[in-house]
This record gives C-alpha cells, structure tokens and sequence, in this order.
C-alpha cells in the first residue's frame, strides 16, 4: 500500500531523505510531498526536488500519513501548535528538528506517534548515519518503518531518547570533527613541505579507506588494526606514540562530553 510521507520543510536535510527516497528501488510505495511558508521558496523547492511543495502546513499533514517535521528547534512548537487539529492517532509524525525530544512532542500533542531522528549531512550523498527513537505512543513497525525509510540515504540504528545527546555528539556533528582531523593533516603536510591539495587527497582517501577496513574488520578489534600498521619501532609505532602522548583520547571525550552538553542544553 502507497504511504503518502510529507515534509514540513524542505531544506538540506529534507532533501537528502526526499532524493534517497526518489532515488530508491521501492519509491513507487511512496508519494511525497513538501511544505514551505514562503511562495518563492516553496516554487524553487518544487523545481529542485520534482514533488508538489505547498505553503499550507495544515493541508500537508491532512494529505499525509507521515509527516516529517524538518524545521529548525525553533519552529517546531509553533508548527506542532498549528497543525494539531489536523493530526490523529493514524498518523505518524517523524521530527529531525535537533534537540527535541519526543516528550516536548508529545507536551503539545498527546497519544500522538512520534519517532524522533538525528540524521547527518553525508545522507546528502546517501552516506548518513541516523539514531532513532520512538515517543511513547510509537510502536516498533513505526521505527522499524523510519529506519527502513532512512537506508535510501544511509545507515539507521534505534537508540534511547536518554542516548540521543551522545549521537548528536558523535554521529550528528562528528562529520564537523573528521573534516577537521583531515584538515589538520593536511596543513601539516602542507607545512612540512607537501602541496596542500596533494596532502588534502592523502588525508581524505586514507580516511575513506581507514573507515572501509573498520567497517569490514569482521572479528577483529579496532586496536587490532592499529597494530597491524603500528609495528613497534616503525614510524607508525612513533605516530601513534605521539598521539597518545597528547592525550589524544581525552581530547575526543572532551570534545564529546562537551557536544553531548551542548546538545541537551538545546533541547
């Protein structure tokens, strides 16, 4: 049976699940719709992404069974204030607004379905990685249901609403701290004497292919892979001596706990 799934907001984020979807060997099950405020802005959206966007929040969600908030944290009481009486137990809302739990969700509107997403960027390229959880009226077809939805731009995983402030650290904003690690590389080669593009595409393809050997390590450790490389004495061994050296694992809770704190303050 066709699922109509509508998106209050069509921004980046919107866009990278409506293409995903599009894109994918079952979007004949799925008919998608968009909303946006402004005239200007829902036309272009329209043109961008090939579905119907309108400027009427309240008309999307009685034309949908899954309704997607993709709105900034801030807008989200307001829309969820002017769309309730459009909304019923049929009907599963799904927000990826950051910092909102599903609890603030239900506040507003009770005995509501709610599955709450923290996606990431790289979904723009169907690389993503999501933390999933369901409210208190959300059963686990209605996860069951996101996660599958959210494979057409990536990976998915159901978590606890108390874990979500961590995948927001790690998951959420990580992309930030890789780009960064990768950038610091290669302005040390760059510095060390190495064209900085030269050293940009080293660092970036190493990291590519560092991530590879993680996600097919089969039995192994992710410190098992570090020694496999790090033979004592060689100038891997003196790399990651360093780096220990400069407390580089408490640099990354640090960077972690403080993220995690930041995002739980949001909410």
């Amino acid at each position: 049976m066709n699922k109509k799934i509508g998106f209050i907001g069509c921004g980046k984020m919107a866009s990278a699940i409506i293409s995903g979807v599009k894109n994918s060997c079952c979007n004949k099950n799925y008919e998608l719709m968009g909303s946006e405020v402004n005239c200007e802005i829902a036309e272009l959206a329209q043109s961008r992404l090939g579905i119907d966007v309108i400027t009427d929040n309240r008309a999307l969600v009685m034309n949908s069974d899954i309704i997607f908030i993709a709105t900034k944290p801030n807008y989200v009481q307001s829309i969820l204030e002017e769309i309730k009486d459009e909304l019923t137990p049929e009907k599963l809302l799904v927000s990826i607004a950051a910092g909102v739990s599903t609890s603030k969700i239900e506040a507003i509107i009770p005995s509501q379905r709610v599955v709450r997403v923290m996606p990431n960027t790289p979904a723009l390229l169907q690389a993503g990685m999501a933390g999933v959880c369901k409210g208190t009226h959300a059963s686990e077809e209605d996860i069951q249901f996101v996660i599958e939805l959210l494979s057409n731009v990536g990976k998915a995983i159901e978590v606890n609403e108390n874990e979500m402030d961590l995948v927001t650290a790690i998951s959420g904003s990580g992309p930030a701290f890789f780009y960064q690690v990768i950038e610091d590389m290669a302005r040390a080669g760059e510095k060390l004497g190495l064209d900085y593009e030269k050293s940009l595409l080293l660092a970036t393809q190493t990291a590519l292919g560092s991530a590879k050997m993680i996600e097919k390590r089969g039995e192994l450790t992710v410190q098992n892979l570090i020694d496999n490389v790090a033979t004592k004495g060689g100038c891997t061994f003196v790399g990651v001596s360093v780096m220990k050296e400069e407390n580089s694992d408490k640099l990354f809770y640090d960077v972690i706990e403080k993220t995690a704190q930041k995002a739980h303050q949001l909410g």
